[in-house]
């Protein structure tokens, strides 16, 4: 049997340090007056103020050689494995802005490793290689209003060919960075194929420029009444939105195939956030409950907070170790061997991150759940986050399904 190690290389540890440093003493500290900006003037332009935090930082990060970590078993990237990667993605959780810094980002990463891995040459030219440089920014636009996309069979944006064009009619929402001032282009998933095409065959990824005739942003989504300005998620209508031929990803009917390929890294990338997010809920729980006095003694002593802090450190550590396992089946390269434990980690980050969250937001009382804190903020987010890329019920029948499979030959 392959050892499996999951630790960190003494090469990885030098990394991870000078990434931990950044984030503590460099970019955490300007969250909050990054946040704090948003309110002033037009919410979908950046300010001068953030502008200078968010570019002034980057520009470190780059010089610092901490710079598109993300991108794992390519020479474009500094040669880290998933597992690798995965110790920096939870670093990067603790902080609001450390993943853009890094540029590091959803949905950035997930686009750029489809052009990156599947993009003709002139793709890459026009859009990879901005975007990897930090310059743009870019949206995936999957989900549809009208249909059920957990489904993603489902989806019906109307695609059809005329001539040396693609011409694009219908909707999209929940386009997470759409309304960020410099995303430039939209990596979309339309219907290509008719009924008689096999049904994950049926579908085909374009790339849109965002400034395309026909494009319009409808509404930026709400997200329990916060609309996440200026980076967004929008509801965007396209009517009769013209692009090249060439402007298509692999070619037509091959867009389950590349979904498949950009949602499994996104997803661990997003589980180890959470977690990088839970261990930052639980410092400061405990924090509070040491520092705080109620009825003549710490909060640590009163009620069940005992209880609350040793689960939250023991579900912290089972949700890592399984994060960093489905890590280490993407790095042996059989993605059909992979999917069964990303789709675990899916379900189990973000709820329990989520449910160290809200126990911190209860050791705050009603500061927990006010501006004060970021708890709030991470609470919103986390819980979106158990819709985002596939909600729970659709990971647990995907679990479930190769489970029962042991057992049966029937399709389940």
């Amino acid at each position: 049997m392959t050892a499996m190690d999951l630790g960190m290389s003494p090469r990885l540890e030098a990394l991870h340090g000078r990434l931990t440093e950044m984030i503590a003493e460099e970019i955490a500290p300007l969250d909050e007056e990054f946040l704090a900006e948003v309110d002033k003037g037009d919410r979908w332009q950046f300010t001068p103020r953030q502008s200078e935090i968010l570019e002034g930082l980057k520009a470190r990060a780059r010089a610092a050689g901490l710079w598109n970590l993300w991108l794992t078993d390519s020479a474009r990237g500094p040669g880290l494995s998933t597992v690798e990667y995965a110790w920096l993605a939870e670093e990067m959780g603790k902080s609001h802005l450390a993943a853009e810094v890094f540029n590091c980002n959803a949905p950035d990463t997930g686009n750029m490793e489809v052009l990156e891995r599947y993009g003709t040459p002139e793709q890459k030219a026009r859009w990879l290689e901005p975007l990897m440089a930090g310059e743009i920014r870019s949206a995936y636009l999957m989900t549809e209003p009208d249909v059920a996309s957990s489904d993603a069979t489902n989806i019906a944006m109307r695609c059809e060919r005329d001539g040396d064009q693609y011409v694009l009619n219908g909707e999209k929402w929940w386009a997470t960075g759409a309304g960020d001032p410099r995303c430039a282009v939209y990596i979309v998933m339309v219907r290509t194929g008719g009924e008689e095409a096999p049904r994950h065959q049926r579908h085909s990824m374009l790339l849109v420029p965002a400034d395309a005739e026909g494009v319009e942003i409808v509404r930026p989504m709400e997200v329990y009444g916060h609309d996440d300005a200026p980076h967004g998620h929008m509801h965007i209508r396209l009517s009769d939105v013209r692009v090249p031929v060439e402007n298509i990803i692999l070619g037509e009917g091959r867009g389950f195939e590349i979904a498949q390929g950009r949602l499994g890294p996104g997803r661990i990338h997003h589980c180890m956030r959470a977690i990088g997010q839970a261990e930052k809920a639980l410092e400061m729980m405990c924090r509070r409950a040491l520092e705080r006095e109620a009825f003549g003694r710490k909060l640590a002593t009163l009620g069940a907070n005992f209880d609350h802090i040793a689960e939250a450190r023991m579900e912290i550590e089972q949700a890592r170790l399984l994060c960093l396992k489905a890590a280490w089946m993407m790095d042996r390269g059989d993605a059909r061997a992979a999917a069964p434990w990303i789709h675990q980690i899916k379900v189990v980050a973000p709820n329990m991150a989520l449910k160290v969250t809200d126990a911190a937001v209860q050791m705050f009382g009603a500061q927990g759940v006010s501006q004060d804190t970021p708890l709030a903020r991470q609470w919103t987010a986390l819980r979106t986050l158990r819709l985002a890329d596939g909600p729970d019920a659709v990971h647990r029948r995907q679990v479930a399904r190769t489970e029962l499979r042991k057992y049966t030959q029937e399709r389940i």
